[in-house]
């Protein structure tokens, strides 16, 4: 069987996804073909080798429709027969993309993959690409006729509620994923993972954007403290009193804009092409999950992907549990006594951003070079992700 390995991996910055914020002025098609343009660079490959370039997106609308990957490769002058599609799995979208870019290597399909992500929030903001419309449609809906499905935010509320976290314990995790992430730009740790991009700033002056912009380094519990609640109404505190309500700008990831992708290959081609592989994907797993609560799906994947790979959790180095809401890999880490010091260990999308499309394979990217620049091993990477599923993988540094 084919290994599926790694080869080079990028993101970009995370710019604030609002009109203004340091990506908004990039057309997402440019923003995912300069990101494929610096990983192909920064390789050296011929691009004429690449099979094929899957890259999440969860806005596909407006300037993100029409099959966004393709457009991207296109944009990125890579040649016209390199094929590309779109795949939406919600906040794990480029996450599935890696893995199926991953699971082609090994059943043989593929030699050489891009996976990658992009995600305009401010741009395509979200929910706005379903102009209106109900998604779901009356069977789904009288499904759940008796508990009807409800938003994210109320979702991380029930988290928080089943396993009692209070708003101290969500605030102080989202101080510590900007404590870390401010620790980790100031000692150079995301300069190798950061591609820098050529943005216009607000004075109309050419700049280079390299740095995270949602990173508050001064972010306290105390400041945290201060913020409301942000999902709160009286229809679904009737419905649901056990809520606390506790979810609150401060403790949930940013509207955030960003791209991100890693080169795979089979490892056979990445020693043809001269190419020294830095990790391989060791295991893979996907599920669904109770879509009420929607954001637990980590749970039974880590579950899945411990069993398939006979690894624990202690033989693990590092976890990126993405940080959606706080509630989320707090309540992963209580159900598996995981090590603290291990999860998101950079800090994660609370402080870094969740360009939602992007943020699978910015996760991978930043694991990776955290398992290199400490000697890691094995990275379990996880994502919740909207209708209650979740992908997990298990990256072994070679």
């Amino acid at each position: 069987m084919a290994h599926a390995v790694i080869v080079d991996a990028v993101r970009t910055a995370s710019g604030k996804g609002k009109m203004g914020g340091s990506l908004s002025g990039l057309h997402p098609v440019d923003l995912l073909a300069q990101t494929i343009k610096g990983l192909v660079d920064r390789s050296g490959i011929d691009p004429a080798v690449i099979d094929d370039v899957i890259a999440g997106c969860v806005g596909q609308a407006g300037e993100q429709s029409f099959n966004i990957a393709r457009n991207a490769a296109l944009a990125a002058g890579l040649p016209v027969e390199v094929p590309g599609t779109s795949v939406d799995r919600q906040c794990g979208s480029s996450q599935q993309a890696a893995h199926f870019a991953a699971q082609g290597v090994i059943a043989g399909a593929y030699d050489v993959v891009i996976a990658g992500g992009v995600e305009s929030m401010s741009r395509v903001p979200m929910g706005s690409h379903s102009m209106g419309k109900d998604p779901f449609g009356p069977m789904m809906h009288a499904r759940f006729a008796a508990d009807p499905l409800v938003p994210q935010g109320i979702s991380a509320e029930l988290i928080a509620a089943q396993w009692k976290f209070d708003r101290e314990d969500l605030d102080s995790y989202a101080a510590r994923s900007h404590q870390r992430a401010a620790a980790t730009a100031a000692a150079g740790g995301f300069a190798r993972e950061i591609l820098p991009l050529p943005v216009t700033a607000a004075d109309g002056s050419q700049v280079t954007f390299a740095a995270d912009e949602t990173v508050r380094a001064s972010t306290t519990v105390e400041g945290l403290a201060g913020l409301k609640p942000a999902f709160q109404t009286e229809e679904y505190a009737q419905r649901f009193p056990q809520i606390g309500w506790h979810i609150t700008p401060g403790n949930s990831s940013p509207f955030t804009d960003g791209a991100s992708a890693v080169l795979i290959m089979s490892e056979q081609r990445a020693k043809e092409l001269g190419l020294t592989p830095r990790a391989r994907f060791h295991s893979f797993a996907v599920t669904g999950d109770d879509p009420l609560m929607m954001l637990t799906g980590p749970i039974p994947a880590t579950r899945k992907i411990l069993g398939r790979s006979g690894l624990s959790i202690d033989d693990l180095d590092a976890y990126e549990v993405n940080e959606a809401f706080a509630s989320v890999p707090l309540a992963w880490q209580q159900e598996f006594g995981a090590d603290p010091e291990k999860l998101n260990p950079r800090g994660g999308a609370i402080a870094l951003g969740h360009p939602l499309g992007a943020s699978g394979t910015k996760l991978l990217t930043t694991m990776l070079h955290h398992l290199e620049d400490t000697g890691g091993r094995y990275g379990l990477q996880t994502m919740c992700e909207g209708g209650g599923m979740a992908n997990a993988l298990i990256l072994e540094r070679l």
